[in-house]
């Protein structure tokens, strides 16, 4: 039976796609050795989109689809242009600075994640680290851009890139280990290896420029306002979702999220120390060296352990695992990264596995009743599983789909999901674990509040109960200074993680919602499944028809469940 036509395009527009976004071609696993840039220009932003534009007709002049994955082919694809060109023709690109999702990070992931084990990939390192000054170049044009059409990003996103750029440009670059590599690459190459050591001083000095062009050129233009306002935080928040919320209905139910998780922290720290608080008790966890894993390296031990018991569990019971997916990797990141941890998926064809990736900060002690729950979140089953997954399936998802679309709504809705499931079926088996996993969950709950709020300047609401309010009571108005005092008192994070989260939140409208938006749409459908299917319904089945769909908006991946499961909406 002949393909659908929507593959060939598919695979493409992918070729295309990575020669107009070669990082993006680099970080997303595209096949090949990509060794250009991005023309980060204003110019070369206009070019893109032409070229997206096209390939949009393109896919809306196919044929109508057979099937029901011809039709998500087709849907993905032109959500997926739709939202890059929305983001063009906002003008979004020229305000795209922030502290921890933004062009100038991706500058920095591109080297971390290029292959340096063939000769062919350590060349293509030596090549970027010699003309790194082509992209930042043309992304200065495009940052001066946006400050003169108003479009400057705000101070507090700015002095974090000048930060990063400082740590790039110093003694702890995540680049200082690339002539290495290259090195051990192509042995006896004394050209190539002085190469990459001049390549690497000529990276440093230009991440040094930058810093000081933002320094002493951006900086005294920036924003004083950190919200960006309902208009573009709603838009934004459909593209991390995929579909349109009700963000004020959201606010309030994250009001009585957190309401409702911190009650369940209170009966569970009864069972850990009876008549102690929930912060007594968090504190003793994190303090208590018969707790923690004890240093960086057994800490990535344990985690990777973890990963591995439980899905040689769960393979055949909850989830089928194919062969390509049952390695995960577990590695500190590198400096210079907004603290916390995170996952990157694996390349096509998996030459590249899918890792959890942690970042240290000055920690020497690693408490372990949080990292439980976020090793499942981070690995198996969720990002690792969902990712890998969607890379795996290239019999039902197009090269487009599998490789270049990530719906964060899908993506940490699943996660978050897997955090609850892997309590549902008893691997948080301490209370202690049980505790981390709610206070994961009050975490981003917190989130709903603070980035919806801030970023629509919503007040605090009347009628909430008074210990859920401090710091702060009804009517004030969000700020950094209380966004980052709410975090601390309700989530009990440090100083330093509720810094860096606030600017998170502040310079990247409307992700941080998408963790518990994302997990409450996969739960209230696990109810629908299983309220219409009765005696039929069947958790491995829902697993399974969630994931088989890959990563795409909240409002189609009900449509494709609903079909797959056999139930109407």
């Amino acid at each position: 039976m002949p393909r659908d036509p929507v593959f060939d395009l598919a695979d493409a527009f992918v070729l295309d796609f990575a020669r107009l976004s070669p990082m993006q071609a680099t970080m997303t696993g595209i096949q090949g050795v990509h060794d250009g840039w991005d023309d980060l220009s204003p110019e070369g932003a206009a070019r893109t989109a032409e070229a997206l534009r096209t390939w949009r007709a393109r896919f809306e002049a196919l044929p109508p689809a057979a099937g029901r994955w011809e039709r998500v082919a087709r849907r993905v694809a032109q959500e997926f242009l739709d939202d890059r060109l929305s983001f063009h023709d906002h003008g979004d690109h020229f305000g795209d600075l922030n502290n921890i999702e933004s062009t100038f990070q991706h500058l920095k992931l591109t080297f971390e994640l290029m292959d340096t084990s063939t000769p062919e990939g350590a060349l293509a390192v030596v090549r970027r680290l010699e003309t790194i000054e082509e992209p930042l170049s043309g992304y200065r044009a495009t940052l001066e851009e946006g400050i003169a059409r108003g479009r400057a990003v705000a101070r507090r996103q700015v002095l974090a890139a000048i930060e990063q750029a400082r740590v790039l440009a110093g003694d702890r670059s995540s680049l200082t280990d690339l002539p290495a590599a290259v090195a051990k690459a192509l042995p006896g190459d004394a050209a190539t290896k002085a190469r990459g050591e001049a390549g690497l001083s000529a990276a440093r000095a230009a991440f040094g420029r930058f810093g000081d062009w933002l320094e002493a050129s951006y900086l005294p233009r920036a924003s004083e306002r950190d919200s960006v306002g309902a208009a573009r935080y709603a838009r934004a928040s459909k593209r991390f979702l995929g579909e349109d919320i009700d963000l004020r209905e959201t606010y309030a139910w994250g009001w009585r999220e957190i309401a409702r998780i911190e009650a369940a922290m209170r009966a569970v720290a009864e069972r850990i120390t009876p008549g102690a608080s929930v912060r007594e008790v968090v504190e003793r966890l994190r303090t208590d060296p018969t707790c923690a894993a004890g240093g960086l390296e057994p800490f990535l031990v344990q985690m990777r352990d973890l990963q591995v018991r439980a899905l040689t569990d769960l393979d055949g019971t909850h989830f089928d695992v194919p062969a390509p997916i049952r390695d995960i990797g577990v590695k500190a990141a590198q400096p210079g990264t907004a603290l916390g941890a995170y996952y990157i998926p694996p390349s096509d064809g998996f030459q590249r596995i899918g890792t959890v990736y942690y970042v240290a900060g000055d920690d020497t002690s690693y408490p372990l009743f949080e990292e439980i729950t976020t090793a499942y979140h981070e690995g198996f089953p969720g990002h690792h599983l969902q990712c890998s997954l969607q890379v795996h399936f290239a019999d039902r998802l197009t090269t487009l789909h599998r490789l270049l679309v990530c719906m964060s709504g899908y993506a940490e809705g699943w996660a978050l999901y897997a955090e609850r499931l892997m309590h549902e079926l008893g691997y948080l088996d301490r209370p202690e674990y049980e505790l981390g996993m709610h206070l994961a969950s009050l975490f981003r709950a917190c989130r709903i509040v603070i980035d919806i709020g801030a970023h629509l300047e919503l007040p605090i609401p009347d009628g909430l109960p008074a210990e859920v309010t401090a710091p702060g009571s009804a009517g004030d108005a969000w700020s950094y200074d209380l966004a980052k005092a709410f975090l601390q008192h309700h989530a009990m994070t440090r100083p330093d993680f509720a810094a860096s989260e606030i600017t998170r939140y502040l310079g990247w409208p409307g992700q941080a919602i998408s963790y518990k938006v994302g997990e409450r749409i996969l739960l209230d459908l696990r109810e629908e499944a299983r309220t219409a299917l009765g005696e039929r319904f069947d958790l491995k089945a829902f697993h399974t028809a969630v994931l088989s769909t890959g990563s795409v908006g909240l409002g189609l991946l009900r449509e494709v469940v609903r079909e797959e499961m056999g139930f109407a909406g």
